[in-house]
């Protein structure tokens, strides 16, 4: 299903002159959309940039095939996004085979790419040197989102530390928050999924490490901690008391979220920002809902911290086979140096103004036409480089103030940041068996919190993990790390 779109050229000037005149090239982006996009956005963008680009739309579901099957045939185009950091975890022996330039020497040329986030070339680093360009994503967004109403019902403040986080689940649960005299509610909605979900976010709470941390001058995985053996413990607790949606390890993101619309359950554990949609969902079933968000949860430590991502979603390369010269190289950067100035950042993101948004006290208010943003805008927002305070993308115009708050708080969450150490380090044997590996870990974790292993049982999972590859990757995270610091 893969779409190829070369933009038309603009009225009065000819496909071949128009190429003579303007650089050309191939991107290829993921598809995000049911339908590749008009290409009203693509001709201005070109008119703009004088590039003349051709870019390939390859919807999501496919990408990672059409992605593979294009580097295994020599046939990857000037300029690829690599979609997710776990591809490009598995490009990085590629890029040390020279297969990409290295495109750290040219940034101070360009503007706008040099004042790129730091801490994101670093994270996109291979060997220290900077291959890749970045879309920049929040650091944490993770906390809570809960019924307010539900709460204040209650007598019950937002919780500030896990034994009241626990509170709420069981009053939500036990004493009828939404006062029609049944026994029908329960504390937390949640889904088969031990990161985005809850799980992951709680396990920050208790202190657990951020995938990998360190131990007695080890790199170890976050399971090998306490802290991880106390989640599975507090989350077991959960379910068996019905505080907890009792399926969850095979419930959708979909039915997760439903649970929390319809008025089912009262705390959902996972981006803050989703307090919006769901907000417009829920008051369309019952118009008095009130929905709050809520982060700086603390551990029985009296700390608060929260698990980092990368700070980056989709990274772009450029191929060393379709791109000959530094010339070329040159010229390419030179247009993603444009894509990364406020102009076209929210040309990008937003779209024309007047048309798809107008600004209101210096944010952008999107149209409220979905499919017309859909359509003609959403599918390029696959291209935007750097982040709001790099590239100058406005905010969102926020008119619900837990949308609002769930910003504020984000932003907060920057200050107590768990970063996972193991992204800078190298493992081999982990990019060539790691999510095999992981897997046998997240089915061992909820069989514990299902109750279908204990302690011992999941400490014999992790001696099989490590007889089947684990103690390799401990032994090479672990030798890179005192490498890296050596240095």
């Amino acid at each position: 299903m893969g779409v190829s779109t070369l933009a038309s050229c603009s009225s009065g000037v000819s496909s071949s002159e128009k190429k003579s005149s303007a650089k050309e090239f191939t991107i290829m982006t993921t598809l995000h959309t049911p339908e590749v996009p008009s290409d009203k956005i693509e001709k201005l963008i070109e008119e703009k940039t004088e590039t003349d680009i051709n870019i390939q739309w390859v919807p999501d579901g496919n990408y990672n095939e059409k992605l593979n099957s294009a580097f295994a045939t020599g046939t990857l185009p000037e300029a690829t996004f690599l979609g997710n950091t776990t591809t490009f975890l598995q490009f990085k022996e590629a890029i040390r085979d020279d297969q990409f330039w290295e495109i750290g020497p040219f940034l101070d040329e360009f503007p706008n790419l040099k004042n790129l986030n730091e801490q994101s070339f670093k994270n996109t680093s291979v060997d220290g040197k900077i291959y890749a360009l970045y879309q920049g994503r929040p650091a944490a967004r993770s906390g809570l989102i809960f019924r307010k109403d539900w709460a204040d019902h209650l007598g019950l403040s937002a919780p500030t530390n896990i034994d009241e986080f626990y509170e709420m689940a069981r009053a939500f649960t036990e004493e009828d928050p939404d006062g029609n005299g049944k026994n029908d509610t329960f504390g937390i909605t949640d889904r088969n999924d031990l990161i985005y979900g809850a799980f992951k976010t709680v396990a920050s709470w208790h202190g657990t490490p951020n995938n990998w941390g360190e131990k007695d001058g080890k790199v170890i995985p976050e399971f090998m901690f306490s802290e991880y053996i106390d989640t599975m413990k507090f989350f077991k607790e959960l379910r068996d008391r019905g505080y907890i949606n009792q399926d969850f390890p095979v419930t959708s993101k979909d039915d997760q979220q439903a649970f929390f619309k319809n008025g089912d359950a009262g705390m959902y554990v996972g981006s803050m920002g989703d307090v919006f949609a769901m907000n417009n969902d829920a008051i369309n079933i019952n118009p008095d809902v009130k929905f709050d968000v809520q982060n700086q949860i603390k551990g029985k430590d009296g700390k608060y911290r929260i698990w980092s991502l990368p700070g980056y979603g989709s990274v772009l390369l450029f191929s060393k086979s379709a791109v000959k010269t530094e010339e070329e190289l040159k010229h390419i950067l030179h247009f993603f140096d444009q894509l990364a100035s406020k102009e076209i950042a929210n040309l990008l993101f937003w779209g024309i103004e007047g048309e798809h948004y107008t600004m209101q006290d210096g944010a952008a208010l999107q149209d409220s036409d979905a499919k017309l943003i859909d359509r003609e805008v959403k599918p390029y927002q696959s291209m935007e480089i750097g982040e709001p305070a790099t590239n100058g993308r406005y905010e969102g115009v926020a008119t619900y103030d837990a949308r609002v708050k769930a910003e504020e708080l984000i932003r907060d969450n920057d200050n107590y940041l768990i970063q996972d150490m193991s992204i800078p380090l190298e493992s081999p044997t982990y990019i060539e068996i790691g999510e095999r590996l992981n897997q046998m870990i997240t089915d061992a974790t909820y069989k514990f919190i299902l109750g279908q292993i204990d302690e011992k049982g999941f400490e014999k999972i992790i001696e099989d993990w490590e007889e089947s590859g684990g103690d390799e990757i401990i032994k090479e995270f672990t030798e890179d790390f005192i490498k890296q610091n050596e240095k």
